[in-house]
């Protein structure tokens, strides 16, 4: 019994061994077959990942074969040009650092050395442009000189340190092109000579036709506002014209130069011999990205009579400062915007007298915010004759206040026998009331001309003063985390004293006239400060300082004026003295007074009237 006992106890055990040893064993499998299989499918994927990049290497390669085979097949006899290896030559002077590149033999890009951004990198210009031709390459085939590979020659200095680098491309035919480059000391100008040997086969009826593709960047602090500021200037017909609005330009007149201009720096095109035709595309960008405006600028030039071409072409790329443009071309400076269109009458006042008082200024202070208050000192001493006469009958209508205001009680409704009486009493206090409007009148084409130079001289670029880091663009206190429409997301200081200090020049002006019954005409002396506040806010900071300033002088004036040069009880006696005297008036004022009476006299018959109709 034991002994049987003592088997099934074995058995049993010997089953639970068993058991154990095909879970374990059947675990170890499972986990075997996983690791196996994951690294199957490693070598799967590693297997196709590398079938892709054959497959991709295989299909660039052949992209680039019949890439390259297209090419030399465009390059026609031209096939050494087809193909290469972009070289780079840079020619610097003060001013410029020129890079320069073998394929299609052009401009790269141009560094200014003496400006940066708003965010202090160097200035760049030309990167985004490209300039090339068509040429006929084969009987049937054309490139553009931008996709050929020229061959570049050394770089020479001649005696006045101008330096000089030749790029040359050669066809099976004995053709050549030759495009030279030089850049003489303290120019911003680059000379580029374009010479073509037989350009009666290479170039279509005999015409080269230049291609420009330009594109301009931000450099200021504010993308928005310098694309407003740009635009494309050329000269037609000897005659300075320009674009903004539009997008398209046919020319009709030998052109001249071309450039494409941003608010303070432009890339021009000029040519010694005028192209007979052509034309612009041009776009303003309205997007939220760095990039300006884009344009593309066709012009056509005619081989000799024996087919040769030499064409002499000029680049500048620079600052636009009204001295320097003045000495690159004719009537380039009108790329400087000193007034334009229905805003040119004021081109003669900030070319004669506002620009050349500002550089004199600028000769003896170093701080360009003190220049800007020394021209408007200069601006309001000049004005003062004409403003002085205006701010004493102010002044004088302050004193007659109280017997206008007994007047307007007087009379209540009868506004034709209170003009009657208001006109009687200015003239025995010998007050002009128009003589108010005379500096409203002055603060116009003031202004206008000074929001001309200001957004245009290239010399209060990043210039501080106070508070302002910039005087050609707004100075703002507080960036706003949201946009406020027509105002803007930052606040501006200086749009605020101009503001204020136009309020008080308001209230003064009001307590200096009679009491208003009409709620509109009482209020509307602070609508225009009020509308200040959104015109101002996106403007430079020198003409809200400027008007700051203006605005201060004329409270200033009005004080000293109303305090210590009118003698109000002399006025008074003078008026009472006036009333007693004869009274002898002019043919005008006889004729006025005729006038007013007469509207009087129609006024009360029409009132009668409309009583007994009631």
């Amino acid at each position: 019994m034991n002994t049987d006992k003592n088997t099934v106890i074995g058995f049993i055990l010997l089953g639970i061994l068993f058991f154990v040893y095909f879970w374990y064993t059947n675990k170890q499998n499972v986990e075997w077959q996983t690791i196996r299989q994951k690294q199957e499918d490693s070598v799967r994927q590693a297997q196709a990942r590398l079938r892709k990049v054959t497959d991709v290497a295989f299909a660039s390669k052949d992209s680039l074969r019949r890439d390259s085979a297209a090419k030399i097949s465009a390059a026609g006899s031209f096939t050494t040009a087809a193909l290469g290896q972009e070289a780079l030559i840079v020619l610097e002077n003060e001013f410029l650092k020129v890079t320069l590149t073998s394929k299609g033999a052009q401009v790269k890009q141009v560094e200014l050395k003496k400006y940066t951004t708003a965010k202090g990198k160097p200035v760049i210009l030309g990167d985004n442009n490209s300039l090339s031709y068509a040429i006929n390459t084969s009987q049937n085939q054309s490139a553009p000189s931008s996709s050929l590979y020229f061959t570049p020659q050394p770089v020479t200095k001649d005696s006045s340190g101008a330096q000089s680098a030749s790029f040359v491309i050669s066809s099976a035919g004995g053709q050549t092109i030759t495009h030279q480059f030089t850049l003489a000391k303290n120019a911003y100008q680059v000379n580029w000579n374009i010479a073509i040997q037989g350009a009666g086969q290479l170039l279509s009826n005999g015409t080269l036709n230049l291609n420009w593709q330009g594109a301009s960047v931000q450099q200021e602090g504010t993308a928005e506002y310098e694309r407003q500021m740009s635009n494309i200037c050329f000269s037609e017909g000897d005659q300075f014209d320009y674009i903004s609005s539009k997008n398209e330009w046919t020319f009709s007149k030998p052109v001249q130069w071309v450039g494409l201009v941003q608010q303070f720096f432009n890339v021009t095109l000029i040519t010694e011999k005028p192209f007979k035709s052509g034309k612009i595309n041009w776009q303003r960008k309205t997007d939220s990205t760095s990039n300006l405006a884009t344009s593309e600028v066709i012009l056509q030039a005619a081989t000799d009579n024996q087919g040769q071409l030499v064409l002499p072409l000029k680049m500048y790329y620079g600052p636009n400062d009204f001295a320097l443009l003045s000495k690159q071309a004719p009537e380039m400076e009108k790329i400087v915007n000193l007034g334009r269109d229905m805003y040119s009458f004021v081109r003669p006042i900030n070319k004669y007298i506002i620009l050349p008082v500002f550089n004199f200024f600028a000769s003896l202070v170093s701080n360009y915010g003190w220049v800007v208050l020394l021209l408007t000192l200069f601006i309001r001493l000049v004005t003062s004759p004409l403003t002085y006469s205006s701010y004493l009958s102010g002044a004088k209508m302050k004193v007659l206040k109280p017997e206008l205001d007994g007047l307007k009680k007087k009379f209540g409704d009868d506004q034709q026998g209170f003009a009657v009486e208001q006109m009687k009493l200015f003239r025995e206090a010998g007050v002009n009331p128009l003589g108010g409007c005379i500096p409203a009148l002055l603060q116009i084409p003031i202004f206008f001309a000074l929001y001309s130079f200001f957004n245009s001289n290239i010399a209060l670029r990043g210039q501080s003063f106070l508070w302002s880091h910039d005087l050609s663009s707004y100075d703002s206190i507080l960036n706003l985390p949201f946009n406020i429409p027509a105002y803007g997301s930052h606040v501006s200081l200086f749009t605020i004293t101009a503001v204020l200090t136009s309020f008080l020049i308001s209230i003064y002006n009001m307590a200096m006239t009679p009491t208003q019954d009409n709620p509109a005409l009482k209020y509307m002396p602070y609508i225009f400060p009020f509308m200040l506040l959104f015109i101002f806010n996106k403007l430079p900071s020198a003409l809200t300082w400027y008007y700051t300033v203006s605005n201060v002088i004329t409270l200033l004036l009005q004080y000293v004026i109303q305090h210590y040069i009118i003698n109000h009880d002399k006025i008074l006696a003078d008026i009472d003295l006036k009333r007693k005297a004869p009274k002898k008036k002019s043919k005008w004022q006889e004729r006025y007074d005729q006038m007013l009476e007469s509207q009087k006299k129609i006024q009360d018959l029409k009132s009668k009237t409309d009583g007994k109709k009631k």
